[in-house]
């Protein structure tokens, strides 16, 4: 009996045909380097960032590190130098001058005017995308709620004071969370009906099969599906009221009733020569913004990825 070896076998498959042309392969990762080499780097585009980021970094580094020195060593040292003797003095003498409850202030004003804005808009948008055939009309809400976007809180200041007097408001909380809410929904509107709308029909459809209500539907999936979206709503109001100085000033009177944006303002002027005190309650009244972003940093960089690629 004759064998075949395997050499054999890979002659007798390629008998009759013509040669192929052997080329060697580059090592991996060759090609990558060669076309590499024929970019050139964006040195302008570079040097533009790093300049952009020293504008950015060196003012938050000054405040930080003049919170942290004494008034008297102020002015004699160099102002961006680190203190030599760094001291809590600055933040002591901002808590002692009634700073905890401006912040409890502020932080009934933005809680209670965003939880309640964010739920009315995302049920809102939720009317406005899914509102069946009986419902037809609440689409055209929508066009009320972008109205609203039109409107700056300036040119409405007046007839908000004269309805928060008349509803005997004026100098409370309330008072503040009142105005607060009404202009944010417009924009929470906005933001969520563009990503309910996005959700794909069959799943609402399948929810419904199922014998899912309305309610069933908004909170077990739409919203689950849109909370990226929401958390940046939330995200963005809540810096918007926190930081927020025109309805304070107008609207209260009371040292009691002061927020933080007004009650810094207030601490320039008490402490107009202590700057390191000034600036001590400026990074104290930043803390919560910058935990509140540590906190929704992935949903906030994906609902504003999302809204970006729309």
């Amino acid at each position: 009996m004759s064998t075949t070896t395997p050499t054999g076998l890979k002659r007798a498959e390629t008998a009759g045909t013509e040669p192929r042309r052997h080329r060697r392969r580059p090592p991996p990762g060759t090609g990558q380097r060669t076309r590499g080499l024929g970019e050139r780097p964006n040195w302008l585009g570079g040097a533009v960032s790093w300049l952009w980021l020293a504008i950015v970094i060196v003012p938050i580094y000054w405040i930080v590190i003049t919170s942290f020195k004494a008034q008297s060593g102020y002015y004699a040292s160099n102002p961006l130098a680190p203190p030599a003797e760094p001291t809590l003095d600055n933040y002591r003498l901002v808590v002692e001058s009634d700073f905890p409850l401006y912040f409890l202030n502020s932080l009934i004003v933005t809680v209670g005017a965003v939880v309640p804005a964010v739920a009315v808009a995302f049920m809102a948008a939720y009317a406005i995308v899914r509102g069946n055939t009986a419902f037809r009309f609440l689409r055209g809400v929508n066009a009320l709620f972008l109205m609203g976007l039109a409107i700056p809180l300036q040119a409405t200041i007046i007839p908000i004071y004269l309805i928060i007097i008349r509803l005997r408001l004026y100098d409370s909380l309330t008072g503040l969370i009142l105005p607060s809410i009404a202009f944010a929904i417009p924009l929470s509107v906005l933001v969520l009906t563009n990503f309910i709308r996005d959700v794909p029909k069959e799943l609402f459809e399948s929810m419904r099969l199922d014998g899912a209500g309305e309610m069933a539907t908004l909170w077990r999936l739409a919203l689950p599906l849109t909370m990226p979206a929401v958390v940046t709503v939330t995200i963005y109001n809540a810096l918007t009221i926190w930081n927020g100085f025109l309805l304070p000033l107008i609207l209260t009177q009371s040292p009691d009733k002061r927020t933080l944006p007004l009650a810094l303002w207030s601490f320039q002027g008490q402490y107009s020569v202590n700057v390191p005190a000034v600036l001590a309650s400026v990074v104290l009244t930043t803390l919560p913004i910058l935990v509140l972003y540590v906190v929704g940093r992935r949903q906030l960089l994906s609902g504003l990825t999302a809204g970006f690629s729309k």
